[in-house]
């Protein structure tokens, strides 16, 4: 695409590093001296904005790459989300992606984001729902002896579904889904708000799913051919793409008016089990040396953001992972291995989803609650319903999504995708 002025990058690189230093200043202020301290604020506000008056809140999902289970924690928790989310609202053809306003996917996450909000043709609804994509994922790897392992089957499989004509415009609410791009050595970020701002960042859905599950570079052009990238799997940029999509949210103030901190926001973080490297094997491979590092990267983003949220954090912030370890019997621990069966992972799936709720401490560890994960997905949905029945009785919603690219000029908001996209396409 043309080269970029300096001047804007120059902006750009100077609100990064101004978000940057304003959240690792607030992530110091509260390891230090607490969340309770009164020299310090109770809420997390940016760039010196005003709380949110209006009671609305940004519902975000996040789910991780691959991991031990390959999606499958994922998607099964999605599945049992919207079954509560249907029983709860009473709307039998509710869909995951009514009640989030912005999904952020990596690898096998990224694969789920796109079947559960790219929409149909002629249609408002996505083409599957979390039942369907659960269903999807458990054949692919049946077939594939894993999700992401035999990819070109998995490439003819996303081939048949999303075709030529799918594209990131195609989704119907904010789609965040990154990769590493090798011919810039930095994080490219797929997303709708920039696919709608400009044609150079729009992509086909295929190529977007290979591009984040790609175990081996694989090159992907948008759709008018003037970006090109050599992508490798969206584990490597960010296997855990909350901070992302928490990023995205803050800095994008045409889409998202009123929220100006994380107490505006709602998250559900989706892990899909660490890997097994290292258990029982002290000498891991190259790759496995990887996999380890992407798991402590998937943990401090946790660690991080639930820091982040401060006091906020009960309510506004779940995170599901099985942290490696999925059950204990007399025999000791158990893990998901990479070679296990499929009905094999669907079962230490189902027990995970049943163990006591763990939520993690910046450098403090990991607590242990009394609910389960069931539980806290459960109470997840009765907020985010709350969220939606509020929508219903006022006319100030703290989402406002762009419908049209001819409508808007690109904007000079700082999201996570628009930085990385812009430093990656404009080399």
């Amino acid at each position: 695409m043309a080269a970029v002025s300096a001047s804007p990058l120059r902006d750009t690189a100077s609100d990064v590093n101004k978000l940057t230093y304003e959240i690792f200043s607030i992530l110091e202020n509260n390891f230090l001296f607490g969340y309770d301290n009164l020299g310090f604020p109770k809420t997390t506000l940016l760039h010196g904005e005003k709380p949110n008056r209006c009671g609305g809140k940004v519902r975000v999902l996040s789910i991780d790459g691959g991991g031990a289970t390959g999606g499958l924690l994922a998607a099964r928790s999605l599945s049992h989300l919207e079954t509560v989310i249907r029983r709860k609202s009473g709307n039998s053809n509710a869909r995951i992606s009514d009640f989030f306003d912005v999904v952020a996917g990596s690898g096998a996450g990224g694969l789920l984001a796109a079947l559960l909000f790219t929409r149909a043709k002629d249609s408002s609804s996505p083409l599957f729902s979390a039942e369907d994509a659960l269903k999807l994922l458990v054949g692919l790897r049946r077939k594939s002896s894993g999700i992401l392992r035999r990819f070109s089957r998995v490439e003819r499989e996303l081939a048949k579904i999303f075709g030529d004509s799918y594209t990131m415009k195609d989704t119907v609410k904010p789609v965040l889904i990154p990769c590493y791009d090798l011919s810039s050595d930095a994080p490219f970020v797929f997303s709708r708000t920039d696919a709608l701002e400009m044609d150079g960042y729009d992509f086909r859905m295929k190529d977007v799913c290979s591009a984040t599950s790609a175990g081996k570079p694989v090159e992907v052009r948008s759709v008018d051919g003037r970006t090109r990238i050599f992508a490798v799997d969206g584990r490597v940029a960010m296997n855990n793409p909350t901070a992302a999509a928490i990023t995205h949210v803050l800095n994008n103030k045409q889409e998202f008016p009123l929220c100006n901190g994380v107490e505006d926001i709602l998250v559900l973080s989706l892990g899909n089990g660490g890997s097994d490297v290292g258990f029982g094997n002290p000498r891991p491979s190259r790759s496995g040396f990887c996999r380890i590092a992407e798991d402590g990267a998937a943990d401090m983003v946790d660690q991080s953001v639930s820091m982040a949220f401060g006091p906020s954090v009960e309510t506004n912030y779940v995170r599901v992972q099985a942290l490696g370890v999925f059950s204990k019997d007399r025999e000791g621990p158990k893990r998901v291995s990479t070679k296990a069966t499929t009905g094999r992972v669907l079962e230490l799936v189902e027990a995970v989803l049943g163990q006591k709720y763990v939520r993690s401490v910046m450098f403090k560890g990991r607590k242990t609650t009394e609910d389960t994960n069931l539980d806290r997905i459960e109470s997840f949905a009765g907020e985010i319903i709350k969220e939606q029945e509020r929508r219903r009785t006022t006319t100030l919603s703290p989402v406002v999504l762009k419908q049209a690219p001819h409508h808007y000029a690109p904007s000079p908001r700082t999201s996570s995708a628009t930085t990385l996209s812009t430093t990656s396409s404009s080399s």
